[in-house]
């Protein structure tokens, strides 16, 4: 069976950039033409930047810098031409990350047990948001609640005016060095293509200031980390033992009450572990025995994971069904325009250009491979079976979900990619999405590439498409819009979004309707 990705991509991508103009061998020039191969080699996003013209561009650039140092220059000067030029490329999916980032993605995907303190934290410029406390950590029971603000860690300060984004992209896991074995498929082939997410975090922080990454690397050490909190403009000082904890983080339930009866919340932290979805699953189930009148699913800070775990978790609410398209294995994709300012998976017209292109690539011999993911009532199931159901009249029988009531789904700048799979599917179902637009990754995903510094590429390799052969959108949109407001969150304690999202909630019972 084809897979979206070649057995040894490393290889393909070597051979794919020959061309590239001479230069005196270093770390950084060989970390730079193994990274511009597989771009070369194995993109099919939605992107329409000249990627030839852009790699001989930033080549140009790396030369002249590495010029001075010859064979010194660094992994780290190459690293930063690279996500330089893939800022260019305008598709977040696509991007480069360091033998540490690297090392916390194996942590998370082969369910590894690390010192943790049990947080889980997003840089902002008033310092790192608290924006998980996982249950019976360290950090839970000395008193961290979730949308604290870290203003200082270890005497250092985590304020420096920068946003650092955490994004996660959606990602074949076969392949990848990285990662475990592949999971079973959505047929229950052990070569089915599974799909993963990675974190990769782009910061602009001055080196003085604590981020994410530097924290936790910190918990690594397994020594106590004293951190200054601000929680409803009070200040606190608590001491932060580690302690041997999954890598993973879980859906974490609790409850709001409501004139129309009790509403479950469930914070969903990622859809990169294997058993994602049957975690969600159970929580779900949690929620209906507790009688749970309405639901709120929280996605503000899930940055998506494996494909099949999104599709399947979904299916509680309606069929899923999720067509990916990539290009055989070593074929580079066609041609590209002119670069665009703006990202071009957003474009509609971009896609229906790339979807003319795509015919021009088969027919002369380039063919697209496809594999269709599927799941009903909670369940993988056969793509056929879910075409049958989805093809039905509307009035012949209720749609299979396993949830029926009201439900509004959280969603903001840090949703992505099969987050943002997850919450279309919910929407198409009539649940509410509340908060701001999302990352903008939903139809595509990539694959990891090994790279000479021990760290990955995340290469964009393939495309979304519905039951209806349509590309999905490039990111959701709030029906319910609430601009993020941080101050009110961390200096009030007051969640807008969240209260926005339980209004409407209350709003559907009050109605008796979905």
């Amino acid at each position: 069976m084809s897979r979206p990705c070649p057995a040894a991509p490393f290889l393909i991508a070597l051979l794919c950039v020959l061309a590239l103009p001479a230069a005196t061998a270093s770390p950084a020039t060989d970390l730079f033409r193994a990274a511009s191969g597989a771009l070369s080699a194995n993109y099919y996003g939605w992107s329409e930047t000249d990627r030839p013209a852009l790699i001989s561009r930033y080549a140009a650039t790396l030369d002249a810098q590495c010029a001075p140092l010859a064979d010194a220059c660094t992994f780290d000067q190459g690293r930063a031409v690279l996500r330089e030029m893939l800022l260019q490329l305008h598709d977040p999916h696509t991007n480069i990350r360091d033998a540490e980032g690297a090392e916390r993605l194996r942590e998370i995907q082969d369910d590894l047990t690390v010192p943790r303190t049990g947080l889980r934290l997003v840089k902002t410029a008033l310092g790192l948001l608290v924006v998980g406390v996982m249950p019976g950590s360290p950090a839970q029971v000395a008193g961290v609640q979730r949308f604290d603000l870290l203003t200082s860690v270890n005497g250092e300060t985590a304020v420096n005016g920068q946003t650092a984004v955490t994004v996660q992209t959606t990602a074949t896991i076969q392949g990848n060095p990285v990662q475990g074995n592949p999971v079973q498929g959505i047929s229950g082939q052990a070569d089915a293509p599974a799909l993963a997410d990675a974190p990769e975090t782009v910061t602009a922080a001055t080196p003085s200031a604590v981020d994410p990454a530097g924290f936790v690397r910190l918990e690594r050490r397994q020594l106590p980390i004293v951190v200054g909190i601000s929680r409803a403009g009070r200040s606190l000082a608590l001491t932060l033992p580690t302690a041997a904890l999954r890598a993973r983080d879980v859906p974490i339930l609790s409850w709001q009450p409501g004139a129309g009866g009790p509403v479950a919340v469930i914070e969903y932290p990622t859809f990169l572990p294997a058993d994602s979805a049957e975690l969600f699953l159970k929580t779900l189930r949690q929620a209906q025995a507790g009688g749970a009148a309405g639901l709120v699913i929280d996605l503000r800070y899930n940055g998506g994971g494996r494909l099949d775990q999104c599709v399947q978790a979904a299916s509680a609410f309606m069929p899923t069904f999720y067509q990916a398209r990539w290009l055989p294995a070593g074929i580079p994709g066609t041609s590209q325009p002119a670069q665009n300012s703006q990202p071009a998976q957003n474009s509609q017209a971009a896609q229906n250009s790339q979807a003319a292109q795509n015919s021009q690539a088969a027919q002369s011999g380039r063919p697209q491979t496809s594999w269709e993911y599927a799941a009903l009532n909670g369940q993988i199931a056969s793509p056929a079976s879910v075409r049958k159901v989805l093809s039905a009249p509307p009035a012949s029988a209720p749609v299979p979900a396993l949830w029926h009531g009201p439900v509004a789904l959280l969603i903001g700048e840090n949703t992505a990619s099969c987050a943002e799979v997850f919450g279309h599917f919910a929407h198409m179902a009539g649940g509410l999405l509340v908060g701001q637009p999302t990352k903008g990754v939903m139809n595509s995903g990539v694959n990891f590439f090994p790279m000479p510094d021990h760290g990955v590429m995340s290469v964009t390799m393939l495309r979304a498409y519905d039951l209806s052969g349509q590309a999905l959108p490039g990111r959701l949109q709030p029906d319910v819009d609430v601009p993020a407001d941080l101050e009110a969150l961390t200096a009030r304690g007051q969640d807008t979004a969240l209260q926005a999202a339980l209004g409407a909630v209350q709003s559907q019972l009050a109605a008796g309707n979905r």
